[in-house]
């Protein structure tokens, strides 16, 4: 029987260096055989490299918003193995041998879990084979999801520790190698010991490798018989539970009943906000977008599409009318949405204290991005080349990055991500390509549009903070006044960001706000005006840009038609005089 193996050690920026020189053997080490090589397969193979300047340049790719404590944990060491009889099952006692296959499948194995878990937290992994038995030494910089040192998100606590150690043996037993006890003494040396055991190259399965295993054993039958007790114990109590349940039972009819009667306080919510929040558009009076055609008059709403001839009376009604979902659904949505906006939302007040279960209780819902459909690219791809007249090798860089792909109704589908230093997708905006005349255009169920946008970055280095920023209406836009800086003064100098935004009302202020400059290039017509308005009271840095014709990509195509033109007639004039 052969075990997995995952140990953790956290690492303050004191112990670094003693770490960082025993796993890259720059020190004396015991019982290791010099002739061996080790590999290093994540990092640089670079001598002069240390694993402190490693750790400290990960940090510092992101701005920490609390300064870090003088005994913070800066890293933490990883040791990943396997019990010796899983690499040489023939030959459990011959130190230092392996079998290469063996090796080959539990390294490719580890090193996908380092990848899928950590990715570039990951800063230096090494597989040491100079010692009895193989194991991996992995370094791993504790930046959550906001960029912020926290190692207590990850390691806090027997359950956190728990579940690193589950996570590396779900994946180990792909490779036929088992898990230990959960909780057991017997499988929890700590690295110090654990390393001892490694350099032995014992099994942890044999018993007279340390006698408090031995003990350690006999400790979990024993804890196995006092659970049985409690087991039996608590059966006896079921009845005077019962009696308890049903009690509980009672008062959460009462309250599910008084729920009922106040939920109606949501319909005082303004229904334009609530449309919004939806993903629709007010176009001719109407609100319209995802097939829909929504008539608002103050607290009441119908449906204007023949097919589907339906109305209601407040906000509830409208979110579980387009997002197709039942009432708690519904209430967890607005909560989402509107909760803790302030007074002014007196309606959902009540819905943060009566529907608190709901609301824990409740999946939260989680956008999903259309599927992608690789038959139709060629298809949109044309579309925004031929008939929005983008560069194909730009159109090719979107799409390699993921921030524009098909789905299988040939729709544009461009994505829309949070910003930071890890983006997720939080919505879509899609634009019809099929047809001559396709108007089609909108966003995709669950999108919120208050926090994910259409972005990208030209022009400085990747790591360069952004020093311009330029606000679009539409994707396509934001595309095509990139294109059209491209084409007249080159790559930007300064780090550049270019952003879709259709309404000041999902304008990210606090991550714009200390942005230098800031240009406002809505379209040129009267909304556009009142919104660059908007957003110039709220960024002082703000400035106008306007455009010669109805939008960014008009001016784009009629640009390079003009540019082809000029091209053409200094061809013509060349050709003349070589004649």
């Amino acid at each position: 029987m052969a075990y997995a193996i995952a140990r953790l050690k956290k690492l303050k920026r004191s112990s670094i260096a003693g770490s960082g020189s025993h796993t890259s053997r720059e020190r004396e080490t015991p019982n290791a055989d010099p002739s061996q090589e080790n590999i290093r397969f994540i990092g640089s193979n670079n001598a002069e490299e240390r694993l402190e300047d490693l750790v400290l340049a990960k940090i510092a790719e992101h701005e920490q918003k609390r300064k870090i404590r003088t005994d913070g944990v800066y890293c933490v060491e990883f040791l990943l193995s396997a019990s010796p009889s899983y690499f040489r099952p023939d030959r459990p006692t011959q130190f230092g041998y392996y079998e290469p296959q063996k090796l080959d499948d539990w390294l490719e194995a580890t090193h996908q879990w380092l990848a899928d878990e950590y990715g570039e937290r990951i800063v230096r992994a090494e597989l040491h084979l100079d010692e009895a038995t193989p194991h991996i030494h992995a370094y791993f910089v504790p930046l959550d999801d906001q960029g912020q040192l926290r190692c207590n998100h990850f390691f806090d606590g027997r359950q956190k520790i728990r579940s690193f150690q589950d996570s590396y043996y779900d994946t180990m037993r792909l490779i036929g190698l088992e898990r230990g006890i959960k909780g057991s003494r017997a499988q929890h040396q700590d690295i110090k010991d654990f390393y001892r055991i490694v350099e032995s190259g014992r099994d942890l399965e044999v018993d007279d490798l340390n006698s408090e295993q031995t003990k350690a054993k006999a400790a979990d039958r024993d804890r196995a018989m006092r659970r049985f007790e409690e087991i039996k114990a608590t059966a006896k109590a079921l009845s005077v539970e019962n009696e308890l349940l049903q009690k509980q039972i009672q008062e959460l009819e009462q309250q599910n009943q008084l729920w009922r009667q106040q939920t109606e306080q949501l319909r005082d919510l303004a229904l334009e906000d609530v449309a919004w929040e939806l993903g629709l558009n007010h176009e001719l009076d109407r609100w319209r977008g995802q097939n829909y055609i929504i008539n608002i008059n103050q607290s009441k709403f119908s449906d204007l599409d023949p097919g589907s001839p339906l109305g209601g009376d407040g906000a509830i009604d409208l979110v579980m009318h387009i997002n197709n979902c039942n009432l708690r659904q519904a209430v967890v949505w607005l909560h989402e949405r509107f909760g803790g906006s302030g007074a002014e939302r007196a309606a959902i007040a009540f819905a943060q204290k009566v529907t608190a279960e709901i609301i824990q209780l409740e999946p939260r819902p989680k956008f999903t991005p259309p599927v992608e459909d690789k038959t139709k690219w060629s298809s949109v791809s044309n579309y925004l080349t031929q008939k929005r007249g983008i560069p194909e090798n730009f159109v090719e860089v979107l799409h390699n990055r993921g921030l524009v792909y098909a789905d299988d109704q040939q729709n544009a589908v461009f994505v829309m991500r949070n910003l930071g230093s890890l983006p997720q997708a939080l919505g879509a905006f899609l634009r019809g390509t099929r047809g001559e005349n396709n108007t089609f255009k909108g966003y995709e169920f669950g999108t919120k549009r208050r926090e994910g946008w259409f972005y990208f970055h030209l022009g400085g280095q990747p790591t360069s903070p952004v020093e311009k920023a330029v606000l679009l209406k539409s994707p396509i836009d934001a595309i095509s006044f990139a294109m059209l800086e491209y084409q007249v003064k080159g790559i930007p100098s300064k780090r550049t960001l270019y952003m879709a935004l259709d309404d000041p009302k999902s304008l990210p202020s606090e991550q714009l706000q200390h942005i230098p400059t800031v240009q406002v290039a809505f379209a040129s017509d009267e909304s556009g005006n009142a919104a660059a308005r908007v957003v110039a009271d709220v960024l002082p840095q703000a400035r106008r840009n306007k455009c010669s014709y109805r939008d960014w990509n008009e001016e784009l195509v009629n640009f390079s038609r003009q540019l082809q033109q000029h091209h053409s007639r200094q061809r013509h004039q060349n050709q003349g005089i070589e004649l």
